[in-house]
């Protein structure tokens, strides 16, 4: 059993894919989708207590297709404290060496300030509904838990204005996963 992870400071998730099990999000209708989780694991809580929002129209911009999409942003935490933002897929099973993660992501163009990171992880973990379950995700702000293989990363080492301020679009492939669902 896999979950996919993203783990975020001010960005936007539009829509993920795999081959074998396709997962095509467009964050219409009910948020969290169906069998998904949010988690916020900031190092101090802020306002925006699930860190992950839905967002209509053209608040804070424009969702990149379909009226809607989905954001977190520095009000998951205060100050300049860690975010730990986790948006997580439903289960899914079969994934393969080879399929491909294909998603979406920007963040404000004036938000040039703080750096911003977002990975996109797997939990391994063969014990049925284990990725999900509280704790599967660690207890600080700096705990990935049980999701310790990291298919991607954008900006990885939190470079001040390299996050990108336009939809940019990333695809990963996954590689190095063991054999059997």
């Amino acid at each position: 059993m896999k979950k996919l992870f993203l783990f975020t400071a001010c960005v936007l998730f539009v829509a993920a894919t795999a081959h074998a099990q396709q997962l095509n999000e467009g964050f219409e209708g009910t948020f969290p989708p169906t069998n998904w989780q949010v988690r916020n694991q900031s190092t101090t809580i802020g306002t925006n207590t699930n860190c992950w929002n839905l967002f209509t129209g053209t608040t804070p911009w424009a969702s990149h297709g379909g009226a809607q999409h989905t954001g977190a942003n520095f009000n998951c935490t205060t100050g300049a404290n860690t975010i730990s933002g986790w948006l997580i897929t439903a289960q899914m099973t079969n994934l393969q060496n080879g399929n491909q993660v294909t998603f979406w992501t920007r963040k404000s163009a004036g938000a040039t300030d703080f750096p911003d990171r977002l990975d996109v992880r797997l939990c391994l973990d063969s014990t049925p509904d284990s990725c999900g379950a509280a704790g599967s995700t660690g207890a600080t702000s700096t705990d990935v838990g049980g999701f310790t293989t990291l298919v991607t990363s954008v900006n990885p080492t939190l470079i001040t204005g390299v996050y990108p301020t336009t939809y940019t679009q990333f695809t990963a492939t996954l590689s190095g996963l063991p054999a059997g669902p």
